[in-house]
């Protein structure tokens, strides 16, 4: 009965929430990019670069795929017992990564952004120094302080 009750009390945290929230929103995104990749960005590539069709591109690695012809798919290259190196998939795999990073790197700007903007409406500027140089020992003390900490010196307010 406690196990269940720690286990709920883990659950309804914000944290674990917001974290399962992410999870599932990022799995439902990383899908859409998948498709727009495949679907929708490979095909005009392949097509620029002489009807290439990133799905089936490998290199047959053994020597049961030295039977193969030529224009053999990836599939029916694998179903015939061939080892080969997807080359292609990969290719469209890293850019699938290469545009979800660059959406996240979008979303974290634009959030820090907009913090910035908040901060800066509720009186905070964080590009404002917090620090200054003691006029006499020239060590860096707190912009409020009235006596340096290094030379005991006194401040003026």
């Amino acid at each position: 009965m406690k196990l269940f009750r720690e286990f709920k009390e883990f659950v309804v945290k914000g944290n674990a929430l917001e974290l399962a929230v992410g999870v599932i929103i990022g799995g439902a995104f990383g899908a859409v990019v998948n498709s727009l990749v495949k679907d929708i960005l490979m095909p005009p590539i392949g097509l620029l670069l002489g009807k290439v069709d990133f799905t089936n591109l490998y290199i047959p690695l053994n020597a049961a795929a030295r039977a193969l012809p030529a224009g053999t798919t990836l599939t029916e290259a694998q179903d015939s017992g061939a080892i080969v190196l997807a080359y292609g998939s990969f290719l469209t795999t890293v850019i699938s990564f290469v545009i979800i990073a660059f959406c996240i790197f979008l979303v974290i700007k634009a959030l820090n952004q907009a913090r910035r903007s908040a901060d800066i409406k509720a009186g905070k500027n964080p590009d404002a120094p917090t620090n200054k140089a003691c006029p006499f020992c020239k060590s860096d003390i707190p912009i409020a302080a009235t006596r340096c900490p290094h030379c005991t010196s006194q401040l003026e307010g």
